[in-house]
C-alpha cells in the first residue's frame, strides 16, 4: 500500500500546472492533500476528482483558505473531522483534520496551523498543539495500522532545516514547538521519513520562493508521515519526491510504502 501526503498550495493552481499526470506517476493508493484552498464546485467543470480515485473533501468555511482532501483508489470511509478542542465555536472551521479508513488502515490527514502571521495565530497554534497531542493518543492504541500525515508546520530538529541558527526565533522552529514534537514522538508516533533516511540533513519538503532556495536545496522538512506501532511493522520505505513535485507546489510530496502483512 502506498500513501502520499502533499501540501498542494492551492489545488486549482496545481491542476493547471499538471497535477493529474503527476498523480498518475506517484501511483498512490491513498492521497492526502493539504491546503487545497477550494470548494469542489470551484474546480473546472471537466475535473471532479483525480482519475481513478474516490474523494472526500473537507474544505475550510472561509473560501480560498486551508482545507484538506483525501483520495483513495479503493475503499474510503470517513471516520471523523477535526480534533477535540474548544478553540472554535464551529468544529474544525479551517478544515484541518480528516480521518478516513481504507480497509483496516486508518489515515489522518492533517494541516497544522501556521503561527507566523501574528502573535495571536502563534497562540492559536500553541493551544492547538496541546489539544492535538491529547487527541492523537487514542490512535496510538489502535491495534490496526494508523498513519498521521500532513503539513505539521514544524521542523523537528536541526537536521530538518537548512539554516537552524538563523531561524531560532521563527515560527515553525521555536524551541517550545520542537519540544512539543519531542513529546509527540515519545508518546509513540514514529517518524517514517527520518527512520528511512537516518540522521542527516534533510530531505526537505518545503522551500521558500525567495532567492535560490529551491535550486540550492535550502529548505525545511515540515511534511511528515507518522505511524503507530501496527503501521510501523508494515513500513517498507519512504521518499520525499522533490523531482516533479516542485513544478506543481512549493511543497514536495512525501511518500511511504507499506506491506500488506507486516513482513
Amino acid at each position: 500500500m502506498r500513501v502520499v501526503s502533499w501540501n498542494l498550495n492551492g489545488i486549482r493552481a496545481a491542476y493547471k500546472k499538471g497535477l493529474d499526470p503527476f498523480i498518475r506517476k506517484l501511483d498512490a493508493d491513498v492521497l492526502l492533500f493539504q491546503e487545497v484552498r477550494a470548494l469542489p464546485e470551484q474546480m473546472p467543470s471537466e475535473w471532479k476528482q483525480p482519475p481513478g480515485y474516490r474523494v472526500i473533501w473537507h474544505p475550510a468555511i472561509k473560501k480560498g483558505y486551508s482545507g484538506v482532501m483525501t483520495c483513495s483508489k479503493n475503499e474510503i470511509i470517513e471516520i471523523g473531522r477535526g480534533i477535540a478542542t474548544d478553540l472554535d465555536e464551529t468544529p474544525d472551521p479551517e478544515g484541518r483534520v480528516l480521518v478516513t479508513r481504507h480497509g483496516n488502515f486508518t489515515c489522518i490527514n492533517m494541516y497544522l496551523p501556521n503561527g507566523s502571521s501574528s502573535p495571536q495565530r502563534q497562540h492559536y497554534k500553541d493551544r492547538w498543539l496541546e489539544d492535538m497531542l491529547v487527541w492523537s493518543q487514542d490512535f496510538l492504541r489502535d491495534s490496526n495500522p494508523v498513519v498521521l500525515c500532513g503539513d505539521l508546520n514544524i521542523a523537528h530538529n536541526e537536521n530538518d532545516i537548512w539554516n537552524p541558527t538563523g531561524n531560532r526565533g521563527t515560527s515553525g522552529f521555536l524551541d517550545h514547538e520542537r519540544e512539543w514534537f519531542d513529546r509527540l514522538l515519545k508518546s509513540g508516533w514514529k517518524d517514517l521519513v527520518r527512520s528511512h533516511y537516518g540522521e542527516r540533513k534533510g530531505p526537505y519538503s518545503w522551500w521558500s520562493n525567495r532567492g535560490r532556495a529551491r535550486e540550492l536545496d535550502r529548505g525545511w522538512r515540515i511534511d511528515y508521515i507518522l505511524a503507530n506501532q501496527a503501521a510501523s511493522k508494515q513500513f517498507v520505505s519512504a521518499e520525499v519526491v522533490r523531482e516533479g513535485g516542485l513544478s506543481i507546489s512549493d511543497h514536495a510530496p512525501v511518500m511511504a510504502d507499506f506491506s500488506e502483512d507486516g513482513h
